[in-house]
């Protein structure tokens, strides 16, 4: 990192236990967009040392130079996973943007008669935090196909954050985030975690049959070639510069079938190359232009 980056101290209100430079942030933002693409402005520098701290605390370290050098060094690699995971927004609900649940459930309709025959049905929660999503669609699949489990129906989550992936994995989820899923869906697809409590609740082993949690950075290599019937990437690529939010919204394109459906942010937009092959297909749902599905 060259010398002549600022060493001035940035002000923390309330809360400045370890010493923090310009510096510092530069360092760790550098990292964060080398490691995931992720662009953060000089006003997310409160953020950063809030969610980082306790990474000093645990680590019994003195200041964020140090930390810089731990994370910068073969022997930080974890610890750069956790800064990275620290540093990761992971903001989700059931069903939420339900317009984007209704879409899917006319789709998983149309296809369903295709799918009794031998077709296959792949979904895609491309940033799929603790789960949240991936159980919504796996839901409305369902309460359309209730035998989806016997035909080749599956869900793929991924997510940059492995305690994401092993939150979704063990689909454990406590009452206030279960507020969201309609009584009738939560009696019959998760259970109370202890016999005769009213929470937290477990998924149905009927549930996540259909879906598989995989670690995955949007902006790395992706070990798979779809096609996939809808994909899920909501709230995800505004952390990003605009560079590589087109260069996202294009890979996608090859990821999807005929019919598929792409459900992005209520505060995004599909731009660059990909908005020639891109449609609008309802609030925030694109599909690929000229089909008819």
């Amino acid at each position: 990192m060259s010398a002549s980056i600022p060493e001035r101290q940035i002000q923390i209100s309330g809360s400045g236990s370890f010493p923090f430079t310009d510096r510092d942030f530069r360092e760790i933002c550098s990292m964060l967009h080398e490691d995931a693409g992720i662009f953060l402005t000089d006003a997310k520098a409160p953020l950063v040392y809030s969610r980082l701290a306790k990474r000093l605390r645990a680590l019994g370290l003195e200041s964020f130079r140090d930390y810089c050098e731990l994370v910068k060094s073969r022997d930080g690699l974890d610890e750069r996973q956790k800064m990275l995971a620290a540093l990761t927004t992971n903001v989700t609900k059931f069903f939420r943007e339900p317009h984007h649940f209704e879409s899917l459930k006319k789709l998983v309709s149309e296809r369903a008669g295709a799918v009794r025959k031998g077709a296959r049905l792949r979904l895609w929660s491309a940033a799929c935090s603790n789960g949240q999503e991936p159980f919504s669609m796996a839901m409305t699949v369902l309460s359309v196909m209730p035998d989806a489990a016997d035909y080749d129906v599956r869900i793929l989550a991924t997510d940059i954050d492995p305690n994401m992936i092993a939150a979704g994995k063990a689909g454990v989820y406590d009452s206030e985030a279960m507020s969201a899923v309609p009584s009738s869906m939560r009696s019959r697809w998760f259970a109370p975690l202890e016999e005769g409590q009213k929470g937290p609740w477990v998924a149905s082993e009927e549930l996540s049959s259909l879906i598989a949690f995989r670690e995955l950075n949007l902006v790395g290599s992706w070990p798979f070639k779809g096609p996939f019937d809808a994909i899920f990437c909501r709230n995800v690529v505004i952390y990003f510069e605009e560079a590589t939010q087109m260069k996202i919204w294009q890979r996608f394109i090859p990821m999807m079938a005929r019919h598929a459906r792409l459900y992005i942010g209520h505060s995004e937009r599909v731009n660059g190359p990909a908005s020639a092959s891109l449609v609008v297909d309802g609030v925030t749902t694109y599909k690929l232009r000229g089909d008819q599905a």
